[in-house]
């Protein structure tokens, strides 16, 4: 069995304790902490679970990597602080372990990555023989091995676009919605998600994936945004209050361009209440999905919905989105020493699981 440490039990490390759990190739061998009301509970009550795991937290990170662990699933946040997370992924690395992550955007896409972000990750690899794989919370998946898979189902594409659409009021992580997203925030707010670049510093990586894997050259990528007010206030069972005139639902895409048109497209679509720009695109239920559209001959449409911890389409995402990460160890372990991104690693079958519950 695979040693494997969880850093981070957040909304992803939680759903990452699980995972391992679940996983009869992997043993958890240490969860990191950095909250001190976190330090010494078991991880099976951090995670959610009915069952204690036996592993204590610590925030000792220096003992945990000193114990050589194998894997490392990095679930602390990267969005406002990229460096610091960059260095705690390097430490593992030099440890010797293999680390999958959400928290280096700029990393999914080593090589059109920034050499302030591969370069210190190919150093670490050289020195210590881990490996890195980066895949995103938004979910990875959904903007790249799946469209790819679906594409190969085509006879002619004109536009491959890959859709989030979600009702955020469902989100358990306030500080996100509002501060970073902009939820309840007036319109001229300057969220920092919704920066002129930030999108496409988040998920022009991925665009430029899916470009290489289909075989076309990018002429650029391209950025839309809008921005839509509630036309009444709302409360929300998780966040509270979000007043009439504020920043309801907000909509952007990143545009793939190629022979001057927007040929790979990634979308989202986020509502803090159904009622708030109800003339965009909706899911199903009117809570949340991933859909990937393929306009072509024939045209091609496929609609994800996931749900976890009672029904909750936002952990639901967040919960595949970590599959896709804790699945990728055991492919990563049998490799060389890399950096690693979508197209190398291989979504496997899920060999030992059906049947096995982590509770």
């Amino acid at each position: 069995m695979t040693s494997t440490v969880v850093w981070g039990t957040g909304n992803i490390g939680r759903l990452a304790l699980r995972a391992i759990a679940a996983e009869p190739a992997l043993k958890l061998t240490g969860v990191i902490v950095h909250n001190p009301a976190k330090v010494g509970r078991d991880a099976g009550e951090l995670a959610g679970l009915e069952a204690e795991l036996g592993i204590a937290a610590t925030d000792d990170t220096d003992a945990v990597l000193a114990g050589r662990p194998r894997a490392v699933v990095y679930a602390a946040s990267g969005d406002i602080r990229p460096d610091e997370a960059l260095d705690d992924i390097c430490r593992a690395i030099r440890a010797g372990a293999v680390v999958v992550t959400p928290a280096l955007y700029p990393l999914y896409d080593p090589r059109g990555a920034a050499p302030e972000f591969r370069d210190p990750v190919l150093a670490a690899i050289a020195e210590g023989g881990g490996s890195l794989f980066v895949s995103g919370v938004d979910p990875g998946w959904g903007n790249d091995v799946l469209p790819l898979l679906i594409s190969g189902l085509g006879g002619t594409i004109d536009v491959i676009r890959c859709q989030e659409i979600f009702d955020y009021s469902t989100y358990d992580q306030e500080d996100s919605v509002r501060n970073l997203v902009g939820m309840g925030m007036p319109l001229d707010y300057g969220a920092p998600m919704l920066w002129p670049e930030m999108p496409t510093m988040i998920w022009g990586g991925q665009i430029r994936l899916m470009a290489r894997a289909l075989g076309v050259e990018l002429d650029e990528i391209r950025e839309t945004m809008d921005r839509r007010a509630l036309d009444t206030g709302v409360r929300t069972d998780t966040m509270g209050d979000f007043d009439a005139g504020t920043q309801g639902a907000v909509r952007f895409e990143v545009q793939g361009i190629v022979g001057g048109e927007p040929r790979i497209v990634i979308e989202h679509v986020t509502r803090i209440h159904p009622s708030c720009a109800p003339d965009w695109p909706t899911p199903p239920d009117g809570v949340g999905a991933h859909r990937v559209v393929i306009e072509g001959r024939p045209r091609i449409e496929v609609t994800v919905e996931a749900s976890d911890e009672g029904g909750n389409r936002s952990a639901g995402g967040n919960a595949t989105a970590v599959g896709r990460l804790v699945n990728a160890i055991g492919w990563l372990v049998d490799a060389e020493p890399g950096l690693y991104d979508a197209l190398d690693v291989p979504l496997r079958p899920a060999v030992g699981k059906l049947g096995r519950s982590s509770t």
